[in-house]
């Protein structure tokens, strides 16, 4: 399934797929449709742009969360830092940029279908900075605190450590604040802290565990 607004440039990549040995059950021209189309045909990949209506990386993020079995690749114009990591935080496997050879496309899908990241190669190396990057993850991830931790809860509190407030955190997770507060809530409850400050504290192992009650 491909989703992009603007006409031509489906009629090109969809050319390029089936002369590559794939199957494009269904096209959208927004994000919603691309998740309404997604669920009913269950492809095997979401070919979404970033940027058409209703956001692509929404998209991304829904389809990851509600249709596990397919892989979401963002196919766009933008190099932003900004887009492609929130792609990734979306779930998506790929990340090509529109100035990519369509012909190669059908490969880097069966790629990452077989289990391979697909992205331009001028990309990769911003991707192993953000990973390299000292003082970026502020957090322990593999600490004992941490393991009580549920995914979504850990990601909130990495934001909040970082510095963002509820508001930006939910936005990069988007999500409500309302539902950012209830994470932060059940953290503090599981750590058996009582603010963030102390729970970010025992997530960094700067001070021990709260031992179990009884």
């Amino acid at each position: 399934m491909m989703a992009d607004d603007h006409a031509r440039i489906r009629a090109r990549i969809r050319e390029a797929l089936e002369e590559g040995g794939c199957e494009v059950c269904a096209e959208a021209a927004g994000a919603d449709d691309a998740v309404r189309l997604t669920a009913e045909h269950r492809p095997d990949v979401a070919l979404l742009d970033i940027h058409m209506p209703g956001n692509g990386i929404r998209a991304a993020e829904r389809i990851s969360r509600t249709l596990p079995q397919t892989a979401v690749v963002m196919l766009t114009q933008s190099g932003d830092d900004e887009d492609l990591f929130d792609s990734l935080r979306a779930g998506a496997a790929g990340y090509l940029l529109k100035s990519t050879d369509p012909a190669v496309l059908p490969d880097a899908l069966r790629g990452v279908l077989a289990g391979e990241a697909a992205m331009s190669p001028a990309l990769v190396t911003r991707v192993l900075q953000e990973f390299r990057a000292p003082g970026r993850r502020v957090l322990r991830r593999k600490s004992e605190a941490a393991a009580r931790l549920s995914p979504r809860e850990w990601e909130v509190m990495e934001l909040l450590a970082q510095g963002r407030s509820t508001e930006e955190a939910a936005n990069k997770l988007f999500v409500s604040p309302t539902t950012v507060r209830v994470h932060v809530s059940a953290v503090l409850r599981k750590l058996r802290v009582k603010d963030r400050e102390s729970a970010f504290r025992v997530l960094r192992e700067d001070e021990p565990l709260p031992g179990d009650a009884g």
